[in-house]
């Protein structure tokens, strides 16, 4: 969608607002006057499609003060509740539900939370809905908990430049001062401005947008819960307009290779290592003989490893697993050092060890050898 379009439309919105027809008999001033319900015919504003992944954006209590203990049979929120309870979307976007919603439903999930199988199928439902011309952007509510996960996926599989953004809550939407309402508008907002295509799947929660590549959540219950710790904010949602100040460079979305329809049903098998002091070997040699393919230790000071796990990575490179290096100070990048180099093992930049993971899964899948692997670290 073009800005000259979009500015159209909104000046058309103005006109409608500000038009006698539309305000015979209310009786107020335009600054005091309610928003309306319906839209004034004739205008046609992005249309912006709402899925839904679960989470606490999607949950309510017994009480306004139940802030921490939600959800379940009979405290869900459908997104035509969302719809019904925010009659000032109808401002800013034609908002549709999908209404292809049984992957996407929280009750598809299994017991242990969020799998990559049911982010296989939302991601190709998102798919095939950026596919629709009609459709101008996507807004995907999820859990605050591997929100930033499920984003990335959707960063490196979906080929489209049209706006993704994802968007949740840290209170219940039955909650006191619940932040679940503003965040949904202010999502809604974003995946219908123009000036977020090509931008990559974005995430935006407390009026902040973030890219998924950085983004991470960094406090359990906070409403200021997330952060992109090196880069910060792409741009913010202020109540006057989107303001972007900058721009993802790393390849993602419509730039990828590892677009969902080229990846295999099932990614290889791909572990998280802690580092600590006195860190054994032994849990690595368990992710190996399990069937680990590659494994990302997530390393002291600058991605170093500990204890045992140096002769441990030794034995795993024998057997033909990857290994990537990230750093669990949560800032920094893990550099490609002589050393590192000479041990084979693949300095994993600025990365989240969950984020590296995936993207190790999907370089192995593609089949790229060590040197692949450094490339696509180095690109994404």
């Amino acid at each position: 969608m073009s800005l000259e379009r979009t500015m159209n439309r909104r000046s058309a919105l103005r006109q409608a607002l500000l038009g006698g027809a539309v305000l015979a008999g209310i009786g107020r001033s335009v600054r005091g006057q309610e928003i309306p319900k319906v839209l004034p015919p004739g205008l046609n504003l992005p249309r912006v499609m709402l899925v839904s992944m679960g989470g606490t954006i999607a949950s309510k209590a017994t009480s306004r003060m139940n802030l921490n203990n939600y959800g379940g049979p009979g405290n869900r929120v459908a997104p035509q509740d969302w719809v019904d309870a925010l009659p000032e979307l109808a401002l800013v976007a034609r908002v549709t539900p999908d209404d292809q919603r049984a992957p996407e439903d929280v009750a598809g999930r299994s017991a242990g939370g969020m799998t990559t199988a049911h982010i296989r199928k939302v991601t190709a439902r998102v798919q095939e809905l950026v596919n629709d011309p009609t459709v101008d952007g996507v807004v995907v509510t999820h859990g605050t908990n591997t929100m930033a996960e499920t984003a990335w996926f959707m960063n490196l599989a979906v080929n489209t430049r049209k706006p993704i953004v994802f968007v949740g809550s840290q209170r219940p939407w039955s909650g006191l001062s619940g932040d679940g309402p503003l965040n949904l508008f202010n999502a809604v907002r974003v995946a219908a401005t123009p000036s977020a295509e090509g931008m990559g799947v974005l995430h935006v929660m407390n009026q902040n947008i973030n890219a998924a590549r950085d983004v991470m959540k960094m406090s359990a219950y906070r409403v200021e819960a997330f952060r992109s710790p090196d880069l910060g904010i792409l741009g913010v949602v202020d109540p006057d307009r989107v303001v972007f100040h900058t721009a993802p460079l790393r390849r993602h979305t419509h730039a990828s290779e590892f677009h969902l329809a080229g990846l295999p049903e099932a990614l290889p098998a791909v572990e998280i290592l802690y580092g600590y002091t006195d860190a054994p070997g032994y849990l690595l040699d368990a992710m190996v003989s399990n069937g680990a393919k590659g494994v990302v230790i997530d390393g002291t000071g600058a991605g170093a490893l500990a204890g045992g796990q140096s002769e441990a990575v030794k034995r795993a490179q024998e057997k033909g697993v990857i290994v990537v290096a990230t750093t669990r100070t949560r800032s920094g990048r893990v550099q490609d050092t002589p050393r590192r180099r000479e041990s084979s093992i693949v300095p994993g930049d600025n990365f989240q060890p969950e984020k590296a993971r995936m993207l190790l899964q999907m370089a192995l899948a593609k089949g790229a050898d060590l040197n692949g692997v450094r490339r696509v670290f180095e690109q994404y």
